[in-house]
């Protein structure tokens, strides 16, 4: 039986715990500072402190807060913290950051995006050089137990952050566009919504089965003289793929900025 104690049950922390607990083989503690939050969630333990969660668990997910860690790290230290194995989820902070206060090599890092509310985030897996091979496994399959997960290297996670973390708002958006321009054209915007919505979910399940390169699938839409390549013609014109590309940077490029940041004010 996996010994599992989630640190901190707000969205993320309490979308680890449920998909957990409803797994055969993982045994399931929570603590928050708030207790009525763990106590809200189903199939899970409530430690009554963080000292007897940390010695009840073989794996600890810190979902609290950046801010909040270097307050913790006295207690995770004499709680154990070199006999555990970790995972956090604390936007901003380094593996270099995380092994240095818990004293110990058995670190990974999670960056979901909001999908993980609905068990379909998309999340980055970024383990210590030295983590061990059981970790690694263990956090890879967590991840995908509230959605799918990509094994990437620290240095990937703000490119990372600019496709997935911060591009969901990108495809929201997007799905706002599509909506717009069918209220322009005479339907409703709750029912073009929708069409807009079910349009993207049916893309990207052909692309998912394997059935083609995206400008490949793209290209097969476009007949000669037809509707599509004139839409197509508009998005070219307006620098739709420089627009998607700036915001992907942009995203990215900040933040590398605020992990730099955070890590001046920590030394």
């Amino acid at each position: 039986m996996n010994k599992i104690g989630i640190i901190g049950t707000g969205n993320m922390g309490s979308a680890i715990a449920t998909a957990l607990a409803t797994e055969k083989g993982w045994q399931v503690s929570a603590y928050d500072s708030d207790r009525t939050k763990t106590e809200a969630l189903g199939g899970c333990s409530v430690a009554s402190s963080l000292e007897e969660l940390i010695q009840g668990s073989d794996i600890l997910v810190l979902a609290v807060k950046p801010q909040v860690l270097p307050a913790l790290y006295p207690v995770l230290r004499k709680g154990g913290s070199r006999q555990k194995r970790w995972i956090s989820i604390a936007a901003g902070v380094s593996l270099e950051t995380l092994t240095e206060n818990l004293g110990t090599q058995e670190v990974v890092r999670f960056m979901p995006n909001l999908a993980s509310q609905v068990r379909q985030s998309v999340t980055a897996v970024t383990p210590g050089i030295q983590a061990s091979s059981l970790l690694k496994k263990e956090s890879l399959a967590i991840a995908e137990l509230f959605g799918s997960a990509f094994l990437l290297p620290e240095e990937q996670i703000a490119a990372f952050t600019g496709i997935s973390g911060s591009a969901i708002a990108f495809v929201f958006q997007f799905f706002h566009a599509l909506a717009m321009g069918g209220v322009r054209e005479g339907i409703a915007y709750p029912q073009a919504l929708a069409i807009a919505r079910e349009t993207c979910l049916s893309a990207a399940a052909l692309q998912k089965q394997g059935q083609g390169n995206p400008v490949a699938l793209a290209t097969m839409v476009c007949s000669a003289g037809g509707t599509t390549i004139e839409g197509m013609l508009a998005l070219a014109e307006g620098a739709f793929d420089a627009t998607v590309m700036g915001a992907v940077a942009a995203s990215s490029a900040k933040f590398r900025l605020l992990e730099e940041m955070a890590k001046v004010e920590r030394q």
